[in-house]
């Protein structure tokens, strides 16, 4: 655990590969935090687990639960005192392409909010495409979009 956040930090990994625990472990645990929660709890197991998370974290912690507009959640909870964690990427590109929402637009003000910010930034993303290529284009748009969002993310990210 560092004592000072970058400004962006990127959190890759597979799923269950505990990314996530991880990306709160950068944060100490005596400082106030926003956790930007992008999953839906929308049947018995995921409402499991993201009880889970919650446990695991402190009362340190500020939940603001926000499926599609990261962007304006980011703007309207920087305070640069209070890092920002947000898990995660590959939940959110999935919930804007169920909704059929702007996936290009959003990722573009994801990048203008992540710019703009003060508060130290830890982001969490699903790995993708190290394995086959999936035969229907839902996956495939899935891939294509986290994957430029990753490079975009990465790009920008101190470590």
């Amino acid at each position: 655990m560092s004592d000072i956040l970058s400004s962006l930090t990127l959190v890759l990994g597979g799923q269950r590969s505990g990314k996530s625990s991880y990306a709160e472990s950068l944060i100490r645990p005596d400082q106030k935090a926003i956790y930007v929660a992008t999953a839906q709890a929308l049947d018995k197991e995921m409402k499991e687990r993201v009880g889970i998370h919650k446990c695991r974290r402190g009362k340190n912690w500020k939940t603001v639960e926000e499926p599609f507009d990261l962007a304006s959640v980011l703007l309207m909870n920087d305070k640069a005192s209070r890092p920002i964690l947000v898990d995660s990427l590959g939940m959110w590109v999935s919930n804007l392409l169920s909704h059929d929402k702007d996936v290009e637009k959003q990722i573009s003000a994801l990048m203008q909010a992540s710019e703009n910010i003060k508060s130290p930034l830890v982001i969490v993303s699903d790995e993708v495409g190290l394995g086959i290529i999936p035969n229907n284009a839902l996956a495939r748009s899935f891939i294509d979009k986290l994957g430029t969002l990753n490079q975009l993310i990465s790009d920008r990210a101190d470590v």
